[in-house]
C-alpha cells in the first residue's frame, strides 16, 4: 500500500472537526496522500497545500450534481490509489460510488457527524438514512470517531463487522498554554488583561447553542467577558441578543479562522453548550491548554472514567444551570490545570496507527 486519496465535502473553514482532523492525520500517516474537496476549497485547503499535500477541487455545484461522479471516478482512476477514504456525508455518498466506478474496492469512510437527530447540522430524514445505507454497502469499512457514533451506526443497521472505532486524535503540543500568546491575543481582541474570559470555539450555528452561553454570561459580574471563536450565520443574532442583555461591551466574536491555540491561552474557562456531539474535539483541545471545561455533552470525555478528565464537568443544558456552574468555577479562581490523561489517550499518533490498521485490513 503506497497511496491514498481523501475525499471530503469541503475545506472552507478551519474550525470543523473533520477538516482539522484530516489535516492532523495527513501529517502522521506513513503513505502518500492526496485530497479532493467537492466544494469550498478555503483556508484548510491552503494549509494542506502549505504542508505539501496535493489538493484538487471538484467544483461540485450542489447535492444533486451527479456530473461530479464521472469527474471524481476519473480522478481516482488516474491517481492509481490503493485506498479511497471519504469524510462527511456528501463525500461519503459520492466518493463510495465513484470509487466503485473507478474499480477501487478498498474504500474507508469516517463518520464524523452522525448525531441522534441531526447530521452535519441538518435534520436526519428517512431519505438521508436510506441513501447513506445504500452507499455504505459499496465501501469496505466505516470508521466511527466515538463509541457513541458506533452505536448509532449499529442502530441504523450497519453490520458490526464493518464498523471500526478510531477516535479522533489531538496534537496536544499545539495547544499548550502560552502566557505570551495570552497577552498578545487579549491585546488584539481588546480584552482587559485582568478580565476573566469564558470562551467557546466552533461555527456560529444553532446546533452549537452559543445563545445559551450568551444568556449565561450575561448573568455574571462585569469583569467576566465572553469570546466566541468562529464564523457562521448566527453571528448577527448573537450580537443582537448580547445587545438586549447588556453584554455587548463584554462580548467578542472573532469571526474568520481564528488562532485557536492562542485563544485557548487567552481563555480562563471553556464552555461547550452543544446538546449533541459526535466526539468533542474542541473540549479536548481546551483540556490540553489546561482549561477548566463545562460541557453539556462530549463523547470523548463522557465515554471515559471520570479520573481521566477531572477538569471537565458535565452541566445542564439551560442558561441558568450554566450560569450557576460558571459561578462555581469562578469561585475557585483563575487557574491552569495539569493536562489530563484523556488528552494523552487521544494522541494523534495513536489515531494514525489505528487508521493504518484499518487500511491494511481492507487492502488484504
Amino acid at each position: 500500500m503506497r497511496k491514498a486519496l481523501h475525499v471530503i465535502t469541503g475545506l472552507g473553514l478551519g474550525l470543523g472537526g473533520a477538516e482539522r482532523q484530516l489535516r492532523a492525520l495527513l501529517r502522521r500517516l506513513p503513505l502518500a496522500c492526496d485530497v479532493v474537496t467537492l466544494t469550498h476549497p478555503g483556508s484548510v485547503a491552503r494549509e494542506l497545500r502549505a504542508d505539501g499535500v496535493r489538493v484538487a477541487h471538484l467544483a461540485m455545484a450542489g447535492n444533486r450534481d451527479v456530473g461530479a461522479l464521472p469527474r471524481l471516478a476519473r480522478l481516482i482512476r488516474d491517481g492509481r490509489y490503493d485506498v479511497v477514504h471519504t469524510h462527511l456525508y456528501r463525500a461519503c455518498v459520492y466518493g463510495r460510488v465513484a470509487a466503485r466506478m473507478a474499480g477501487v474496492r478498498a474504500v474507508v469512510a469516517t463518520e464524523h457527524s452522525l448525531g441522534a437527530h441531526r447530521m452535519e447540522g441538518r435534520p436526519l430524514t428517512p431519505g438521508t438514512r436510506a441513501l447513506y445505507l445504500a452507499t455504505e454497502r459499496l465501501g469496505a469499512a466505516t470508521v466511527a470517531v466515538s463509541a457513541t457514533v458506533a452505536g448509532r451506526l449499529r442502530a441504523w443497521g450497519v453490520p458490526d463487522r464493518r464498523i471500526h472505532l478510531v477516535p479522533n486524535g489531538i496534537e496536544s503540543a499545539r495547544y499548550r498554554y502560552d502566557p505570551l500568546a495570552r497577552a498578545a491575543v487579549r491585546a488584539r481582541l481588546g480584552v482587559p488583561a485582568d478580565a476573566v474570559v469564558v470562551g467557546g470555539v466552533g461555527r456560529l450555528v444553532p446546533d452549537k447553542r452559543f445563545d445559551v452561553v450568551v444568556r449565561a454570561v450575561a448573568r455574571l459580574p462585569e469583569n467576566v467577558w465572553l469570546v466566541l471563536a468562529g464564523a457562521g450565520p448566527e453571528r448577527a443574532a448573537l450580537g443582537g441578543l448580547a445587545g438586549r442583555l447588556g453584554l455587548t461591551r463584554r462580548l467578542v466574536l472573532t469571526g474568520g479562522c481564528p488562532d485557536v491555540p492562542g485563544l485557548l491561552s487567552a481563555f480562563d474557562l471553556f464552555v461547550s453548550a452543544s446538546a449533541e456531539e459526535t466526539f468533542g474535539l474542541a473540549v479536548l483541545e481546551a483540556l490540553a491548554a489546561g482549561l477548566p471545561v463545562l460541557h453539556v455533552t462530549c463523547p470523548a470525555v463522557d465515554e471515559l472514567p471520570r479520573r481521566e478528565a477531572p477538569g471537565a464537568r458535565r452541566v445542564g443544558a439551560g442558561a441558568a444551570e450554566l450560569a450557576d456552574a460558571l459561578r462555581a468555577e469562578l469561585a475557585l479562581g483563575v487557574r491552569r490545570l495539569p493536562v489530563p490523561e484523556a488528552v494523552r489517550r487521544y494522541d494523534i499518533d495513536r489515531a494514525a496507527d489505528r487508521l493504518m490498521a484499518v487500511y491494511e485490513g481492507v487492502c488484504r
